[in-house]
């Protein structure tokens, strides 16, 4: 299996050197050349395996450069109920991915948020942490790992990565908009391989200081700079695990069909179930639900991809969607304009100056119906209004982004298919909000009562990609 850049001018690479490379030498995304497929004979053999083994049979389709042996025993270290055993309502789940059902048969929330940080996240980040300890220890060499966090990828890269030996995680975070609960699970870790980062700005200026850093190829390569956030392939390809876990845990044969309600800031998430789809998994829809920042949800309604600054960026209260410029929307461009690379990098030389595409009236936009996607909106008033309504007709608390998810569910469904919205993450991360709908605090897993009050070690800093890269040389040169 090779690996393209969505902008066309980067050679074939093998998945090992994409899992530690992060984003392309052109600036695009790596996708592989073409996407495996699955026959039903593969979903008949695959529905009753356990979830470290679907991820084996799955991951093996992308990954042929790490003996199967030893991915298989990747897989089996990753998935296990210890790491994915969090207690919720006095009972652990079953699954590692488990189908909580609202309305039997029709309308579930596919359980993701059973990791150690709480958030989806952290289903391919402990996969992405065991993956760069083997590749690094095989090839003898070291990271240092800069991401972009808007509130969950960069705990549960930190905690992937903590003790991970030839690691240092170097994670940007927006200053004051995260959760207290959020702030408290990254800036409370003490190992010395994390180091946090606060940016005065929105999530979108810490990703653009991300990339700034990995397009500068000579100081990238001296620094060895390696990248968690979902512009990293792997972090994609982990996702799609759970979209057939779900659709096995939501059908009884073969024949049926799904659809899916994904909240979405940066479009990794759904950009999985976009991949699972195109294998071949009988998806009927994927519904993309975003907060008020609807840059997403505008170019599904009308074909203008308009990402906003930081004076446009709401702050909400599901923070970790206030995004306005999605990374991984640029990999779902790719297949819709035909894989066309001089195409993708005429539409994002016009995003990389500030400014916007649109695809309305052309043939690509007309295609876009058969991608099954459909979308919506929320706010934070809807929010609310889902969360009472979760709590009284379905007697669960939800957080605040699969509120948003929920709340686009509930309008988009369809009755004839059943309808699973991807929980993102546990109420107790968003305890205000929580507070304000329903007048109680919600929950927490036993060892999390009292985090906010844990010792904080973080650095607030101004978005200037000069200053933060010459705080890693700094840090790096030191260590040598």
């Amino acid at each position: 299996m090779r690996y393209i850049s969505t902008r066309g001018q980067s050679a074939p690479q093998s998945f090992c050197d994409i899992l530690l490379g992060g984003l392309a030498p052109d600036g695009g995304l790596y996708l592989p050349e073409t996407y495996p497929q699955v026959t039903r004979a593969d979903l008949d053999a695959w529905r009753s395996l356990s979830y470290a083994e679907l991820a084996f049979a799955i991951l093996s389709r992308f990954i042929d450069d790490i003996p199967a042996a030893d991915l298989k025993a990747i897989c089996d270290k990753t998935y296990t109920a210890e790491v994915y055993g969090y207690v919720r309502d006095d009972a652990k789940a079953v699954e590692i991915t488990p189908v909580h059902w609202l309305e039997p048969g029709k309308l579930g929330l596919l359980e993701l948020s059973n990791g150690p940080t709480l958030a989806f996240k952290d289903m391919a980040m402990q996969l992405l942490g065991n993956l760069f300890e083997y590749v690094l220890d095989k090839r003898g060499e070291q990271i240092n790992i800069l991401g972009a966090t808007s509130g969950d990828t960069g705990s549960a890269a930190e905690y992937a990565m903590r003790g991970k030996h030839g690691v240092r995680v170097f994670m940007l975070s927006p200053h004051g908009r995260m959760s207290a609960f959020q702030r408290a699970q990254m800036y409370s870790l003490q190992d010395d391989n994390i180091y946090n980062i606060a940016v005065r700005g929105m999530f979108d200026d810490a990703q653009d200081v991300v990339k700034a850093v990995s397009n500068d190829h000579a100081y990238k390569a001296k620094y060895k700079i390696g990248a968690v956030n979902s512009i990293n392939w792997a972090r994609v390809a982990a996702q799609i695990v759970y979209y057939f876990k779900g659709y096995f845990a939501a059908t009884e044969n073969n024949d049926q069909q799904v659809a899916f309600v994904v909240p979405s800031g940066n479009f990794g998430n759904i950009c999985a179930g976009h991949i699972a789809r195109q294998m071949g998994l009988p998806v009927a829809k994927l519904v993309l639900a975003t907060n008020e920042n609807d840059v997403l949800d505008e170019f599904f309604r009308t074909g203008v991809y308009r990402p906003r600054g930081t004076a446009e960026t709401h702050a909400t209260s599901s923070p970790s969607m206030d995004i306005s410029k999605a990374s991984n929307f640029e990999r779902f461009v790719f297949d819709l304009v035909g894989r066309d690379g001089a195409k993708v990098r005429e539409l994002w030389s016009k995003v990389d100056a500030g400014g916007a595409f649109d695809l309305s009236g052309s043939d690509e936009f007309a295609r876009i119906g058969v991608y099954g996607f459909a979308s919506g909106s929320s706010n934070h008033a809807d929010r609310l209004a889902t969360i009472r309504r979760a709590d009284a007709d379905y007697a669960t608390v939800i957080d605040t982004h699969t509120a948003d998810g929920l709340k686009v569910a509930l309008e988009l469904r369809d009755p004839a298919v059943p309808t699973l919205v991807l929980e993102t993450a546990q109420p107790a991360k968003f305890e205000d909000t929580i507070v304000e709908a329903l007048g109680r605090k919600p929950a927490r897993p036993a060892g999390l009562e009292n985090i906010e009050a844990l010792p904080q070690r973080v650095e607030v800093m101004d978005v200037d990609a000069d200053a933060i890269k010459a705080l890693i040389a700094r840090t790096v040169d030191q260590a040598r």
